[in-house]
Parts: C-alpha cells; sequence; structure tokens
C-alpha cells in the first residue's frame, strides 16, 4: 500500500507558506477546458492568488482541439462561434482580431451550420442519383415547420400528448410522415424520396444534439435552449486561439498537465457522524473502486493526509498526491461524471444530484476529415448528403456494428480551398461513432471512399492522400462529445447538476444571483487579518462546485455555455468572500 505526502504545507514551496500566512483561500480547479480557464482567469483578476488547475491530459482546451496540418487548421472539437449577439467567445475571438479573416462565405446564417453558406447542399441517394432541386427544396420548408413546432411544447407551455413519446424523433418522423403522405400533389415515389431525406435530416439532428438518436432527446425540454442571435462563425487560425486568450495571463505553474484526479473527498472539517451510504453502480464502470473500509484522513488507495489541518476538501490524485483545498470547482465532462461518480466523490453525491446526472444525456458525434488531391464534387456544391432510399420507412436508425457506416449523414465540403484544400467533413454520431472509433484509418478512409462512390455515382473517385478524425467518446477523460436534455430529463437537472456541495440554506452566498461583478481585487495582502478571520474549519459552503457546458441551462452543448459556467462557480466564490470579508472581524 503506498503512503503519500500531503501537498498542504511542503518545506519547499514557500508560497503556499506565505499565501497560508496571508490566509488566501485556495482552490482547485479540475479540468483546463473553457470552463476551467474562465473560472482561473476570472478568480485571479479579482485577486485570488492560491488558485491550482488540474488538467488530465497532456494539453488544455479540453474538447477544443486544433490540429494544424500543413497550412490549414482543422478542428476535432468545436468549430463554430454560434451567435454573436452577447455571446461572449464572439466578443473574445472579435476584440483580439480572430475572425478578421473569415469570409462572407464562411458566415451563416443557417439553423444547421455548414462551412460555408454559399453553394447548394447536394443531396444524393445510394442508387448513385442527386434529388432534385424542387423535391429538396419542398421539403426542407416542410421539415423545418415541424422544427420549429417543436420548440413550442417549452416556450409556450404546450402539453406533450402521449403518442409522441416525449421524444424530439418521435413526434418529428409521425409529423413528417403524415403530412407527406396526406399531400396528394405527390406521387408515392416522391413521398418515399422525402421520407428517406426525412431519415438524414433526422441523423443530421442527432449529430447536432450529440445523442444516439435525436428519440433520446426531450420534446418538452427540447425549446429551452437558446440560440443567441447573429451569424455563426468559424476561426480560421483555429479555435484554439479561443484557449490561449484565456490561458494569457495565467502563469505557468497554476496548470498542472498530465494530472487526472482520483477522487475528491469533500466535507472534510465536518464533524457530523455520517451514516451508511449507499450508492448505485457507476454507468459502465464494473471495477469502480468503493471506498469501503477506510478512514477519514485515508483513501483506499493508501494516500494520506493530517486531519488536523481541517481543510474542508482534500484532492487526490491519480500519481498519489493529496491537495487540500477550501474550494474546488470541477469542470469534467458529463460523460466522465456518469461513468466514475461514485468513485469520484467521498463521501457520496446526493441523490438528487446523481439522479440528474442519469437522467441527462451526453452523446458522442465524430468528424472525418478527408483530404483529396483534387476534387470530384462540384464548385456549386458546398456539402454532399447521404440519402438511403431503402430507410423511408424505418422506425430506428440504430444498425448493426458492420453497418456502422450508415449513420454517416454526409460530409460537408470546407471552403474556400485555397486555405485548406480540397477537404471534406464527414459527420457520425452516436454508437456507430464508438465503433469508428475502433477501426483504423486505412478501413475508415476505404468505407467513406466506397460511400462516396456510391452516393455520386462515380467509381472513379479514389482514396484520399489523407484522413484525420476524432475519437470523443471512447476518449476517457471527456466519454461524449456534449450534453442534451434527455427524455425523461428537464432544464431542472440541469440546474441540479450545477449546484454547489455541500447544499445548505443557511448561506446566502449559496445561494445568491451571481450578477456581474465590480472592477478590482476582492482579496489582498493588505488585509490579513481579515483574511486569517476565515477560519477553515467553520467555511463548509461552496466546497465543490460544478461547471462545464452540461451545467448550462440555456447553452449547454455550446463552448459560450462552458465558459460563462467557468465564470458562474467563479462569481460564487468571489461573492462569497465579498460578503465575508464586509462582515469583518
Amino acid at each position: 500500500m503506498q503512503s503519500c505526502e500531503s501537498s498542504g504545507e511542503s518545506a519547499d514551496d514557500p508560497l503556499s507558506r506565505g499565501l497560508r500566512r496571508r490566509g488566501q483561500p485556495r482552490v482547485v480547479v479540475i479540468g483546463a477546458g473553457l470552463a476551467g480557464l474562465a473560472a482561473t482567469k476570472a478568480l485571479l483578476e479579482q485577486g485570488f492568488t492560491d488558485v491550482t488547475v488540474l488538467e488530465a491530459s497532456s494539453r488544455i482546451g479540453g474538447r477544443v482541439q486544433s490540429v494544424k496540418l500543413g497550412h490549414a487548421t482543422f478542428e476535432l472539437g468545436a468549430t463554430w462561434i454560434h451567435g454573436s449577439h452577447g455571446n461572449p467567445v464572439y466578443h473574445l475571438a472579435e476584440a483580439s482580431g480572430l475572425l478578421e479573416e473569415t469570409t462572407d462565405g464562411e458566415r451563416s446564417v443557417g439553423r444547421i451550420s455548414l462551412y460555408s453558406k454559399n453553394g447548394v447542399a447536394c443531396y444524393l441517394t445510394n442508387r448513385g442519383r442527386r434529388v432534385p432541386k424542387d423535391v429538396v427544396e419542398e421539403f426542407s420548408d416542410l421539415y423545418n415547420e415541424v422544427y420549429n413546432l417543436t420548440q413550442e411544447f417549452f416556450r409556450h407551455g404546450k402539453p406533450v400528448n402521449a403518442e409522441s413519446q416525449n421524444s424530439v424523433g418521435v413526434f418529428t418522423r409521425e409529423e413528417v410522415r403524415n403530412r407527406i403522405r396526406d399531400d396528394p400533389d405527390d406521387p408515392e415515389a416522391t413521398k418515399r424520396l422525402k421520407l428517406a431525406m426525412m431519415q438524414q435530416y433526422l441523423k443530421v439532428e442527432s449529430c447536432e444534439s450529440s445523442s444516439h438518436s435525436i428519440d433520446e432527446v426531450s420534446l418538452s425540454a427540447f425549446g429551452e435552449w437558446t440560440e443567441i442571435p447573429g451569424a455563426h462563425h468559424i476561426i480560421p487560425s483555429g479555435f484554439m486561439r479561443v484557449v490561449e486568450l484565456l490561458a494569457h495571463g495565467i502563469p505557468a505553474h497554476v496548470i498542472q498537465l498530465g494530472k487526472p484526479v482520483r477522487c475528491i473527498h469533500w466535507d472534510q472539517a465536518s464533524a457530523r457522524p455520517r451514516g451508511p451510504e449507499i450508492q448505485p453502480r457507476d454507468e459502465g464502470d464494473h471495477n469502480h473502486d468503493t471506498g469501503e473500509g477506510t478512514q477519514r484522513g485515508e483513501s483506499s488507495q493508501g494516500c494520506r493526509w493530517d486531519e488536523d489541518e481541517q481543510w474542508p476538501v482534500v484532492v487526490e490524485c491519480e500519481d498519489c498526491e493529496v491537495i487540500p483545498a477550501d474550494h474546488v470547482i470541477v469542470t469534467v465532462s458529463l460523460g466522465v461524471l456518469k461513468r466514475q461518480y461514485t468513485s469520484f466523490f467521498r463521501p457520496g453525491l446526493p441523490m438528487e444530484k446523481v439522479a440528474a446526472i442519469h437522467r441527462l444525456g451526453i452523446g458522442t458525434t465524430d468528424k472525418i476529415f478527408l483530404e483529396f488531391e483534387e476534387p470530384f464534387w462540384g464548385p456549386e456544391c458546398n456539402s454532399l448528403q447521404f440519402v438511403w432510399e431503402d430507410e423511408a420507412e424505418s422506425r430506428t436508425l440504430t444498425y448493426p456494428p458492420e453497418q456502422w457506416y450508415r449513420k454517416i449523414c454526409g460530409f460537408d465540403v470546407l471552403y474556400p480551398p485555397e486555405r485548406y484544400g480540397h477537404v471534406l467533413s464527414g459527420w457520425i454520431c452516436g454508437e456507430e461513432a464508438l465503433v469508428m472509433e475502433r477501426c483504423d484509418d486505412e478501413v475508415v478512409a476505404e468505407i467513406c471512399t466506397e460511400m462516396l462512390r456510391q452516393f455520386t455515382g462515380n467509381p472513379n473517385i479514389p482514396k484520399p492522400r489523407r484522413i484525420l478524425r476524432s475519437a470523443w467518446g471512447s476518449n476517457p477523460y471527456f466519454r461524449g462529445s456534449y450534453s442534451y436534455t434527455q427524455v425523461g430529463s428537464s432544464g431542472a437537472d440541469v440546474e441540479k447538476l450545477a449546484k454547489p456541495l455541500p447544499y445548505t440554506e443557511s448561506s446566502k452566498a449559496a445561494h445568491r444571483s451571481t450578477t456581474k461583478q465590480q472592477p478590482g481585487h476582492l482579496l489582498s495582502s493588505k488585509c490579513p487579518e481579515q483574511s486569517l478571520d476565515l477560519n477553515r474549519g467553520s467555511i463548509k459552503p461552496m466546497q465543490v462546485l460544478f461547471s462545464g457546458e452540461a451545467t448550462h441551462r440555456k447553452y449547454y452543448s455550446t463552448t459560450h455555455g462552458a465558459l460563462l459556467s467557468g465564470q458562474r462557480e467563479a462569481a460564487r466564490l468571489i461573492e462569497m468572500y465579498r460578503d465575508l470579508f464586509q462582515q469583518g472581524p
């Protein structure tokens, strides 16, 4: 059994000793994605000096990952700034000149974002024929009318009928199908083609929601997600530039890379005896550590720390380093929480929060970039959309593992070619994306090439010269792309996920509205007598805070939601210490 030293007061850490003497609250941020960096930056700007960021992977950015190949930058993760009016990510990028190279064609106001609003989407069937333009336009109008109906259930309190099963997919499929069948002007062949197009649209919706199937997305909660007005933008030099802007000014020693966390031991200063805790098993984790038989001040891995210091929280890392703290901001993905929540928190989470973790959804949406020597698509084509004619009457869009490729909804054309070369970006989601992730590059490139030959009717399309793809689902530090409100969940579950621990009604700071803060440092070494009065054993609220895109009720699944959630949790702490300082010694 290993025995590990606490990093709370090491002899060779004079900075920590000085900070402790000043009474600075110690904050540990878990995760260096947009949420974690935004929280860290906000705290540092307000005078918090004892802040540490623990990042499990070897890089910052989280689900932002820009990869440079040759002269072009490709986004394996976040790609678009969705909306401009009031979007903090947009304003950060705009103020720094990151959007200056964005062409008019790359600014999209469409609901389904492409790399270019110029040109047209080419809908191709598995029989190698192109869907006529008038059929595409008629179906698109019909589908958008039904899509708008899905927003009304939340926004106008419209009751959901039993037939829809409270599912966006079930409701949309039946509504679209009935309208197509009731159209007296379309021949049967056109109706079947439109029904097949509907299935392709639903695959796109699944990719946009990052769900295995749009059938799993809650109809009653669907309209709560809020779209920021304005065009969508890409960042030509890479979305990582936004990450770098957030990280700018954060001292290098604050962020520790390659530092995965094993467990957060919270409520350590409580003298309250604790009864037995019964926690359900982690989703998909059959070998998690239950912690049975361990004592306070010791982890199940043998890591020990000094209980006499009365820190409220102790963070235990995978390398067995133990970091005591006053507050921990957890920014890990919902996918990681689903997989590890029983072993990640000691004591276990309240059942209300556990239930929210179970009810909310997260899935995998992956990209497949294919680079070709020359384009085989026409200059007017901004995407190739795959319509399987034999799926017109399908009730489900789930496939056996060997047919994972059927979940690829299509390929976007990267624009402009002067920047990217001749590159297509394919989309796939759900369980089929996980199967794709397990295949090697050669297999994926071969299958994608065969699909392109089949749907274009051109057997001479060569294999791509290069392939690049994401693997968010199998990455142990993410376990998915982004969250959605699953059938059975609602925005209330997002609020429960975001609620700090421990739950308390006695602290107004725990429930205060996080309004915009005034500039200026809140914490200063000029008032050590006040800081020293903040006895660590008596400060129990806000021990564990939660941020990340899945904790933002209106903007979940977005980069601006992640950034705002990090700022929100920092604001809780900033407000908490402002109140305590105002009370005086």
